[in-house]
């Protein structure tokens, strides 16, 4: 019987099964495996900290001369190393503490269907994948209005601070809870009131989360027989690895990565081929609306289906393709070192002119860049699927805090595409059809006239980009894909290709954004089953239990047929379903990640960790005032430009003076959109806030009563003794592998464990 090792959690000691090799490392063999070359790793860190203090010199001091964009992967690469060594380390000893020795839902949960113990490089691919939606992408490149510099510092220290602690904590404790969703936490921790609160928010916050996730793949791949055949191909590809390593090949994660990273690459080039032909493109053309429903009845079968079948294998498969881009455009950046076009700080800083996200940088940055520094909709997968598939309890330093790194690195190479693009170029592409027209001259007026120092651009220079891309027009390619579509491709194009790769590049990037949004559909779809499931639990509990086929049926309908409604919606809208329903994802998003902090908190001072407390209650203040004050702007705001309500008034009085067009609005039927479309908004902006307001509220009555009183209280499912045994990080340590060995050498007692 081993001893309690220093730091790790205070649970009854677990008899060891003498019939099995150890299921942990004990205290002196990971002292051992961190003593190892001790002097070279002290020299190392020194270099990383002095390279990554140069590159942030070298972009926060760059005032008028040119910077190179080779200085973003150098900070930001260092502060991520950095940051993971060690802060996610004192969180792990200081707050978390796991314990190997102790089972994990995936093992005594074990029901072959939502709740399978998952290899962890597959588990990190399916977690990061699920995460990495549309946010990373599309946030930074909108906020590169405001300068490089401000986004870079929210997107790095961000995800340093809060992002990556967030996640880290929320699918530690929601593992420790037997992987119970964010608002049974809630309802655990805060009582009926904050619980309520927090439940409500986070399913109606969810089907908006999804129901925008999924219209922006509808955006992406309407008219594009390229992107539907690739992004379709990847569903049968993820089944047959789900196969192959459930049957034919247990536990051969770097055979089925092999074949799937091949199997990728084929369907993704010959999707350019089936594009060119007749056949392809009359077969894989299709309208929002189709398109829609193709993703709603697929959204429906990934959340029943059993997770290690599809879920799991094809957001592992999405990975390849996710980290590779992002790695591929990172050596781009290296090798040809791309000038930055955009200031440090821009003259729309500190006003409410901005021609892209109209309001001041703050509050406005923080919630335009929502995923990739701190991200709500994180917390609900780290409370859904993730948790339930968790190996060992160490390995959730890796996934969580390790995967939101990987995500803000996707961020950050996202604002150099944007910031790397002739500013000219950025602002005619991201200026609204009603400011530029829609016309190549238009957009040559908007910009000339929007006053930048420096910039200038030309009808000439606009079509001739369009036609380097394949595209007919580059003008107001709102939204943000096609500018780091063109981002990438313009700088790809230096390493690889020339200008006449241009338009593969581009597409290429289109395809692959509309394939990384995806995977949070589905995975998004999964864990607002989990949520429902939990909620109607409370009062009917055979729904709670996740084995039960009839409640996961009826559950994901409800919840499909809620966002699907709203997608469906969101297509036919006439002024464009993302007009109405983006603006509330960076608000709502950020809203969602306060309540997840606040119930973190609560649960760190119930054990009565109040020396620590501070790790979450500086972003969960941070979150708090940020999020308030963005959702006091939009709905109290006079200006309409700013304000859902000013703006629902000035449509109804022009709707009531007569008019026929207003704004951007061309048409009585358009112009009625906006006023149901604001009053929607509005609307549920007070809800959102209020519900937050509400959960932040009971959590700090939580800590007040914990602080008051004398005991711990642990929520957490009782503790089972571990069978099994798995490294804690992607690369197993000397003592790791020495351990693997002898698990896979006594092939009869390992297999008994497996099965027991």
């Amino acid at each position: 019987m081993s001893q309690l090792r220093t730091g790790e959690s205070s649970d009854p000691i677990f008899e060891q099964d003498p019939g099995l090799p150890p299921v942990a490392l004990s205290d002196d063999e990971r002292a051992e495996d961190a003593g190892r070359h001790r002097g070279l790793k002290i020299a190392i860190w020194i270099a990383v900290g002095i390279l990554g203090a140069v590159g942030w010199t070298m972009l926060a001091l760059a005032r008028g001369e040119t910077v190179n964009a080779i200085w973003f992967v150098f900070a930001g690469v260092c502060t991520y190393l950095i940051g993971y060594r060690f802060y996610s380390k004192f969180i792990e000893w200081k707050i978390a503490r796991p314990d190997d020795r102790r089972a994990t839902p995936a093992e005594y949960r074990a029901n072959g269907s939502d709740y399978v113990v998952t290899d962890r490089r597959v588990l990190y691919g399916h977690h990061f994948a699920a995460i990495a939606g549309a946010g990373p992408l599309v946030g930074p490149i909108l906020a590169a209005q405001w300068g490089f510099l401000p986004g870079t510092i929210w997107i790095v220290v961000g995800v340093i601070v809060a992002g990556a602690v967030q996640d880290y904590l929320v699918l530690y404790f929601s593992m420790r809870r037997g992987g119970r969703s964010l608002g049974q936490m809630a309802r655990d921790q805060l009582g009926r009131i904050g619980g309520t609160a927090a439940i409500l928010a986070t399913l109606v916050i969810m089907v908006i989360i999804v129901a925008i996730l999924a219209l922006v793949v509808v955006n992406a791949l309407a008219e594009s027989p390229w992107g539907v055949f690739s992004v379709g191909l990847t569903i049968p590809i993820a089944l047959f690895m789900g196969v192959y390593l459930r049957y034919l090949r247990p536990g051969r994660i770097t055979e089925v990565s092999i074949i799937g990273f091949v199997l990728l690459m084929a369907a993704i080039i010959s999707g350019g081929w089936v594009a060119e032909t007749e056949w392809g493109a009359a077969l894989f053309t299709l309208d929002k609306t189709t398109l829609a429903w193709c993703i709603i009845i697929y959204g429906f079968i990934a959340a029943v289906l059993p997770v290690w079948l599809l879920l799991a294998p094809r957001d592992y498969l999405s990975t390849f393709m996710k980290i590779g881009v992002i790695l591929l455009l990172a050596a781009a950046v290296i090798l040809v070192m791309p000038n930055v076009e955009a200031p440090a700080l821009s003259q729309f800083a500190f006003t409410d002119t901005a021609p892209v996200v109209t309001g001041s940088i703050f509050p406005f940055l923080f919630v335009t860049i929502a995923c990739g520094a701190l991200s709500g909709f994180h917390a609900l997968i780290a409370s859904g699927t993730t948790p339930k598939l968790v190996q060992k309890e160490r390995q959730t330093r890796v996934i969580g805090y390790g995967g939101m790194l990987m995500e803000s690195f996707v961020a950050l190479m996202a604002l150099v595409a944007a910031v790397t693009l002739d500013q000219g170029i950025y602002y005619a592409m991201n200026g609204s059809a009603a400011a530029t027209g829609g016309t190549v001259q238009g957009a040559v007026d908007f910009v000339m006239g929007l006053g930048l120092a420096g910039v200038d651009v030309s009808a000439q220079q606009l079509t001739d980009m369009a036609a380097a891309v394949g595209e007919e027009s580059i003008v107001s390619r709102t939204g943000g894909a096609p500018t780091l579509a063109l981002g990438l491709a313009n700088i790809m194009k230096d390493l690889i290709g020339g200008t006449s790769m241009m338009g593969f590049w581009y597409h290429f990037a289109i395809m692959f954004e509309a394939l990384f949004i995806l995977t949070a559909v589905d995975a998004g779809t999964r864990v607002a089953r989990f949520m429902l499931q939990d909620s109607i639990g409370n009062v009917a509990p055979k729904f709670g239990d996740n084995s039960w086929r009839p409640g996961v049926w009826i559950t994901t309908a409800i919840m499909v047929a809620a966002w699907g409604s709203i997608l469906i919606m969101g297509v036919t809208d006439p002024l464009g379903g993302i007009n109405t329903l983006f603006p509330l994802f960076g608000i709502a998003n950020q809203l969602l990640a306060a309540i997840a902090l606040a119930v973190v908190m609560a649960i760190v001072a119930a054990q009565k960790n109040f020396k620590y407390l501070w790790v979450v209650v500086v972003p969960l203040a941070l979150t708090a005032v940020v999020t308030i004050t963005a959702s006091a702007f939009k709905i109290f705001s006079p200006n309409p430009a700013i304000g859902y309500w000013a703006n629902h008034v000035a449509f109804r009085e022009a709707l009531a003076a007569g008019e026929t067009s207003h704004g951007t609005a061309e048409g009585v039927e358009a112009m009625s959109a906006v006023v149901r479309n604001t009053a929607i908004q509005a609307t549920l902006s007070i809800l959102f806030v209020t519900l937050a307001i509400i959960v932040i509220i009971a959590a700090v009555l939580a800590v007040l009563r914990s602080h008051r009183s004398p005991e711990a209280v642990d929520t957490s499912d009782p503790p089972v003794a571990s069978r099994t045994y798995a490294p804690a990080g992607i690369l197993a340590t000397p003592n790791e592998r020495r351990l693997e060995r002898r698990w896979a050498d006594d092939q009869p007692h390992a297999a008994r464990a497996r099965g027991h």
